[in-house]
């Protein structure tokens, strides 16, 4: 870099691969561990949908993760976000997901290349090398030329064989492009974090909670890749945007409602920003677990996320106490909120590997676990009742992620389904979003600064729950 541009205040680099697969996860776990422990403070980004990801970012740079989707949030809010929570960083490391160009059509639409140039980031692109040499030069140049404005920083040469492997990828890298080499990975022996149907396992499935893995991930990277060259790009980046939008919803006047939202290794999808928009919008939050017997407070709202119900299904079932204590609150009136996991769990059963197992019984509906993904991609909703969280004849963006499969209990009667999916499947005949009382559940996730309405209809709703109760013992 020339020393007469200036450094932006705002350094990033964003990783990118050919495909899913790429490996470009492991590489952006080992950077972030690598810069962070050499002192960097690393702000992870991750472009979503995406919770598992995510989460091991977050833990690899030591710092929560943040989603940049650019298929659930329009382009201001997404800078405006993006420059609030990049803010004092030395680093933002941004990880992109599929392919480089690979988006919602064929112009490529929400693709981590939209998500680069909305940022004005340059591109690390990963590239699995397994059984190319030469080839290898003709795919950079490709995507060097795809999209001209693009800023590919340089490449990552991933699963290399051995050294003369590597020297002849260079080599030709190096002839034939003008893409610069930032370094080459060997193939890894094992996966350092296993994965399962949906992706990593969870930080609280291993031993240490993955650290020593992130550790050992840190120190690859930082023998075989130039991280002071990739560190340049990032910090003579143009400075991105800086629009004028109002991000977070705004607490109204009022008692502060608890709502509790469940927090543990059967439910963990959960976006930062759901979290924070709640609490922005006036409520008190405390995290719960369905797997314990700790007594929970007096709650006005409860919120239940995804994550691996089917997986811990058996300890689910036996805390019958706990499933009890659910649907009672359902029952009262309380507003629930439910995505994917957190519906499983609200129905009357679950079916996994052969077994079913009674869950808190607040829907009347079950759910099976399937060997190939039963809804996959953004989702477009249309309101079609009026519930505690949105209104009759909205529409908004979300995304689904599940290998389970709803069914209505033969000859029983349905719970209303507020939502008719213009995009996705949802859960039975392109509808989601079960209701019973004031519970809303589905296989829908939303992310709430793209849904704005979502946390402040969610807080008042508990906020009514909160003095109707007062109102009751006075």
């Amino acid at each position: 870099m020339t020393s007469d541009i200036a450094q932006t205040s705002f350094p990033r680099i964003v990783l990118a691969g050919l495909s899913g697969g790429s490996g470009k996860t492991i590489v952006s776990l080992g950077l972030a561990r690598a810069w962070a422990d050499a002192g960097l403070r690393v702000k992870p980004f991750k472009k979503g949908p995406d919770y598992i990801d995510a989460a091991w970012l977050g833990l690899a740079a030591r710092t929560p993760c943040t989603n940049l989707d650019p298929g659930l949030l329009e382009r201001e809010p997404l800078l405006a976000l993006f420059r609030e929570k990049a803010a004092g960083a030395g680093l933002s490391l941004v990880e992109g997901n599929r392919g480089l160009y690979d988006g919602k059509d064929v112009h490529g639409s929400c693709s981590t290349a939209e998500l680069a140039r909305t940022l004005r980031a340059p591109v690390a692109l990963v590239l699995d090398c397994t059984k190319m040499t030469r080839t290898v030069a003709a795919v950079v140049q490709g995507c060097a030329a795809f999209e001209p404005d693009v800023a590919l920083a340089g490449v990552i040469l991933n699963r290399t064989a051995g050294e003369r492997h590597r020297s002849l990828l260079r080599r030709a890298v190096e002839e034939y492009t003008d893409v610069t080499v930032l370094g080459a990975l060997p193939k890894l022996h094992a996966n350092p974090i296993p994965e399962r149907h949906m992706g990593l396992w969870s930080e609280q499935e291993m031993d240490g909670g993955g650290d020593a893995a992130l550790g050992e991930l840190g120190r690859v990277m930082t023998q075989c890749l130039d991280l002071e060259r990739m560190l340049d790009e990032a910090r003579y980046a143009p400075e991105p945007d800086n629009p004028e939008v109002s991000l977070w919803p705004r607490a109204e006047v009022g008692p502060s409602p608890t709502i509790g939202y469940v927090h543990d290794a059967a439910l963990w999808f959960y976006y930062p920003e759901n979290l924070e928009a709640l609490e922005r919008a006036g409520a008190r939050l405390v995290r719960l677990s369905l797997l314990d017997d700790e007594p929970w407070p007096e709650l006005h709202g409860l919120y239940l996320g995804g994550g691996f119900p089917e997986t811990l299904a058996a300890q689910l079932s036996a805390n019958a106490e706990r499933r009890r204590e659910v649907r009672a609150l359902a029952q009262s009136g309380l507003p629930i909120f439910a995505e994917c996991g957190g519906f499983m769990y609200l129905c009357d059963q679950l079916e996994y590997q052969g077994r079913e197992w009674p869950m808190a019984g607040v829907l009347p509906l079950r759910t099976g676990f399937c060997e190939r993904p039963q809804g996959l991609g953004y989702t477009e909703a249309e309101v079609v009742v009026d519930t505690p969280f949105f209104r009759l004849g909205e529409t908004f963006r979300g995304h689904e992620f599940h290998y389970s499969r709803c069914a209505a209990p033969t000859g029983g009667e349905r719970p209303l389904l507020a939502l008719r999916m213009r995009r996705g499947r949802g859960m039975l005949d392109g509808m989601d979003g079960a209701c019973v009382a004031a519970t809303q559940a589905g296989y829908n996730h939303i992310f709430a600064l793209g849904t704005p309405q979502w946390a402040p209809n969610f807080v008042r709703a508990a906020r009514a729950h909160l003095l109707q109760l007062s109102g009751e013992r006075s």
